[in-house]
């Protein structure tokens, strides 16, 4: 907010200015005016140069209030975030390529709130071969029930509970090598809650099916699932992942943006969608609380 401001006083500065320049240029140049003309001038001159100085005053005074509020933001973060997430599993499931900055922001969210990195990491590569999973898993008696096209939203379902709940994952053992691009971090251990990002645009057909499935998986199992993005992100997925239940940050780049993943990953009864964008229909952050912390005595 403070940067908007600050950037439309700018240019408001600059446009004064250049008014001021073409009346001094002006004035110059009419040397044959009356002096009703040039009386005039002269005061839209003055009332111009009035304009610009208010508006460097404003400029100034904008720049001061930003400057303070992104020094009392950087104070009071570390405060809000601790204990947040103390010893919280989460995972993070991106639908595309992993993208390094989104990556950063959600690690650095973790550890802020004390869950150190994330539990595990997976990358689903996208448009999927629907033919090629399906005659993969024709060929495992328990899992051929999930081939075909017309089971692609509860093979996708199927995959999502397991990413979640951890024990045994069939499912991503046997197509690991056909849809996972990048993989960290133990499958077995269940998480106490999911980030999902997806980095890829829009898909259709047999791969919109089968994620729509995946994102419902995912936020069947119970646990608070988080879709993020960056603020300038290019493409935004937030509609996508809010028609599939699960609740959004927009601005995971931002302070605000962190605290917001924070607080909705420790509550599960705590749901929304926050943020900056249009998408965020339920303002920039949920309620602030004191985090629940329990000491030994």
């Amino acid at each position: 907010m403070f940067d908007l401001r600050y950037h439309v006083a700018s240019l408001a500065a600059v446009f004064f200015a250049l008014v001021i320049g073409i009346l001094v240029g002006v004035a110059l140049a009419s040397h044959g005016l009356g002096n009703t003309e040039r009386n005039r001038l002269e005061e839209d001159l003055r009332r111009a140069n009035n304009r610009g100085d208010a508006l460097q005053a404003q400029l100034e005074a904008l720049g001061e209030s930003s400057a303070a509020a992104h020094a009392f933001v950087d104070k009071t973060y570390s405060d809000v975030m601790a204990h947040r997430l103390d010893r919280a599993r989460i995972a993070v499931l991106f639908v595309g390529s992993v993208e390094g900055d989104v990556r950063s922001a959600i690690a650095r969210t973790l550890n802020d709130a004390g869950a150190g990195p994330p539990l595990r990491i997976r990358s689903v590569s996208v448009p999927i071969n629907p033919a090629a999973v399906a005659k993969r898993l024709a060929g495992r008696p328990f899992l051929a029930a999930y081939a075909g096209d017309a089971r692609l939203r509860e093979l996708g379902h199927a995959l999502g509970q397991e990413f979640s709940a951890g024990n045994e994952t069939p499912l991503w053992t046997v197509l690991e090598s056909l849809i996972v691009e990048l993989k960290s971090g133990p499958a077995k251990l269940h998480a106490d809650g999911i980030v999902v990002v997806r980095t890829a645009g829009p898909q259709s057909g047999a791969t919109a099916k089968f994620l729509r499935g995946l994102y419902s998986g995912i936020r069947d199992v119970g646990v608070p699932a988080v879709g993020v993005e960056m603020s300038e992100a290019k493409v935004s997925a937030m509609k996508a992942l809010q028609k599939a239940g699960l609740s959004t940050v927009d601005n995971i780049d931002t302070p605000v943006g962190k605290l917001a993943l924070a607080l909705l990953l420790s509550d599960p009864s705590v749901k929304g969608d926050f943020g900056t964008k249009q998408t965020a229909r339920d303002g920039v952050l949920p309620e602030v609380v004191p985090p629940v912390t329990t000491t030994g005595g």
